[in-house]
């Protein structure tokens, strides 16, 4: 017997609700969730850590007094520790080693009052635009199981789709919330630069380009739970503007006439797929008709120089991120314990030097200032998510050649020549036509949404990119409001899992 069917009909607000006035149980909705997740996760693989007996104990407990008190709840498998559970980061070494802490976000998730059911698949140290791990194999795309979700948060993305939990965990540090929502037909919100907590034991992740929020169904539901987690912990770097009120209050006020660029053109990237382009139009007619200004125009990006510098510092990154594995593991570097993408950035990354990488640091940092200057004359700069509609499973890896290659040069440590060879400058590329949009508003730490508001001729959504002026949620969450009330998304449901 089904417990609850009409649970995938709510968003975690509207379940918060219902127990608050004694019409379900927390016991009740944990249930339902697992029902959910253990009937389609086997053709997902979006759940990777199930912690069903932890999730059954805290629904018996008082409830927090949190606005999502008794609601079911996953955690990215990255960046998030729980005490007692490994973040497997996506890594072999990774994935049997507990954390020893709650992190400061995941404390401040459960005090909101979600109980936290499992954790979900990501890809090795959230590197890809794809979630397709060695350690855990691919995740699938509940609108078609032969697509990807996106990635890095896929497996929350894929979760939130097929309505496991109205919301689960994500990050963001090239565009991982935003580019799983639009692969899913869900809303991702990456917030300003500082607004969620990063420890204890991470200073800036990405140095600065990640943070971590919610994917959500809803769009109060991801304002809500800002309200809830913003806010700087102890021995932050940095945090960012005070916000007014609540942005929860922000999503039902109307936002006026707004002045929004909008483009097509892709900032890092080449090409874009003619469904990305119909959807933007569509959304530029539906902007105009709520009665906004709307000016095709957009920030200027070497696209070129912009790749290389974000590459450059993310090969740094994955480097540190091979050590830190392999010292917490207790083994020597060996290319057999990592995917190959993670691994070769990571070999290019030890054969730069510390000029290579300040360098490019701080090529980023001046971009940055120049382009917002942009929105000095804008409210919003509207662009699509990503190039393509959510594309196959493994058409984004490697080419077994490369993975050869890549193995062979690992076992000899021979990153000098990957280097030598000129090998960056052309990933540099590759890496961003899927994703030409996203990341340039991680270096810039600028707020900025994917909305739900189109889906193609097959039936699979694509992501309209909002992005805000710094410190400035509450002018995306009062559009974004009116844009779920002019054109609903919640109705749409991936086939085979409307219950």
């Amino acid at each position: 017997m089904t417990t609850f069917p009409e649970y995938s009909n709510y968003d975690g607000l509207g379940l918060a609700e219902l127990i608050k006035k004694k019409e379900i149980s927390a016991a009740e909705l944990v249930e339902a969730a697992i029902e959910r997740i253990e009937a389609h996760n086997p053709k997902l693989n979006a759940v990777i850590t199930k912690m069903y007996d932890s999730a059954r104990k805290s629904a018996k407990e008082p409830l927090s007094d949190g606005a999502f008190a008794g609601v079911p709840f996953l955690v990215k498998d990255l960046l998030a520790t729980i005490a007692g559970v490994p973040t497997a980061n996506g890594n072999r070494l990774w994935k049997d080693i507990p954390a020893s802490v709650d992190s400061e976000l995941v404390k401040r998730w459960k005090k909101a009052g979600v109980l936290i059911l499992g954790k979900t698949n990501t890809p090795e140290f959230g590197l890809t635009p794809y979630t397709e791990p060695l350690t855990f194999g691919a995740t699938h795309n509940p609108w078609d199981l032969t697509r990807t979700p996106g990635g890095s948060s896929g497996g929350s993305g894929a979760s939130v789709a097929a309505r496991f939990v109205p919301m689960a965990s994500g990050g963001d540090g090239g565009g991982s919330i935003r580019i799983p929502a639009s692969a899913c037909g869900i809303f991702g919100f990456k917030p300003t630069r500082g607004r969620t907590p990063t420890g204890p034991t991470i200073g800036e992740a990405w140095h600065g380009f990640a943070i971590e929020h919610v994917l959500t169904r809803s769009v109060r539901d991801s304002a809500a739970m800002l309200d809830a987690t913003q806010g700087a912990d102890s021995g932050a770097p940095y945090f960012a503007p005070h916000q007014l009120r609540p942005y929860l209050q922000e999503v039902g006020t109307n936002p006026g006439k707004l002045r929004i660029s909008y483009s097509g053109k892709p900032l890092l990237g080449k090409n874009v797929h003619s469904d990305v382009l119909k959807g933007l139009e569509e959304t530029v007619s539906l902007l105009k008709g709520l009665g906004h200004e709307l000016i095709e125009a957009a920030p200027k990006v070497d696209s070129d120089a912009f790749s290389l510098a974000f590459v450059t510092v993310l090969a740094a990154e994955l480097r540190a991120d091979i050590v830190e594995a392999a010292r917490v593991a207790h083994k020597p570097i060996s290319v057999k314990d990592f995917d190959s993408t993670s691994f070769g950035l990571g070999m290019l990354g030890k054969a730069m030097s510390a000029q290579e990488y300040a360098s490019a640091a701080r090529y980023l940092q001046t971009s940055a200032r120049e382009i917002a200057r942009f929105f000095d004359g804008y409210d919003l700069l509207l662009t699509p998510t990503l190039s393509q509609p959510p594309v196959k499973i493994g058409s984004l890896q490697p080419s077994a050649t490369e993975n050869t290659l890549i193995s062979l040069l690992g076992s000899i440590d021979a990153g000098w020549l990957l280097k030598a060879l000129g090998v960056i400058k052309p990933l540099a590329a590759q890496t961003f036509e899927f994703v030409p949009w996203t990341a340039v508003f991680n270096v810039t730490g600028q707020p900025a949404m994917s909305v739900p508001l189109y889906w193609n001729t097959e039936g699979l959504p694509i992501g309209m990119h909002f992005v805000g002026k710094f410190g400035d949620e509450a002018t995306l969450f009062r559009l974004a409001g009116q844009l779920e009330q002019a054109s609903p998304w919640a109705s749409k449901v991936p086939n085979g899992f409307q219950l």
